[in-house]
């Protein structure tokens, strides 16, 4: 079984948590950052398709947005996995997942994750830290990164790769 993970990381949160889903995936993996890495590859070639990315001022990046407008149709016709790295949880959380991913891709889903986030102040320039503590009231580097929730994810994928 092969797997391809296509993602963007601003500042490496949704990196790590791609670090791990890999780390814990059955077969073959191919992650690959679109905003950073020049590899080319086919969605056709692979037979399960994992999506994530982080929220920023609200909305998932512009590159994942993208990527799955351009391979949206293909993308239906394949075994999907959706997650999304965001610093809140609950309802708002949910909120920003089913804004960032299309509803029929959401449905057809094999495993959706909400991976939980963090604020990287010492990655961020001087307009996003002040933004962050503005909205946010942090001025240090600050975690709530999901192991459970990206374990839970990975779990769910292996299961159904089991019985392929």
């Amino acid at each position: 079984m092969k797997t391809l993970i296509v993602y963007c990381s601003s500042h490496g949160t949704t990196e790590k948590a791609v670090q791990l889903v890999s780390e814990w995936m059955e077969g073959e993996v191919l992650a690959v950052d679109l905003k950073r890495d020049k590899i080319t590859f086919e969605v056709r070639d692979f037979d399960f398709v994992i999506i994530g990315g982080s929220i920023h001022a609200g909305s998932i990046q512009r590159k994942i947005k993208h990527f799955i407008a351009k391979h949206y149709d293909e993308l239906l016709t394949k075994k999907l996995g959706l997650f999304l790295c965001c610093w809140h949880d609950g309802q708002t959380a949910l909120e920003q997942f089913d804004a960032a991913f299309p509803e029929e891709l959401r449905k057809i889903s094999m495993a959706n994750g909400i991976f939980g986030g963090e604020f990287l102040v010492s990655k961020m320039n001087f307009i996003e830290r002040q933004i962050v503590k503005k909205v946010n009231g942090i001025t240090v580097d600050t975690s709530n990164l999901d192991t459970t929730a990206i374990m839970t994810f990975v779990m769910k994928i292996n299961a159904t790769i089991a019985h392929v």
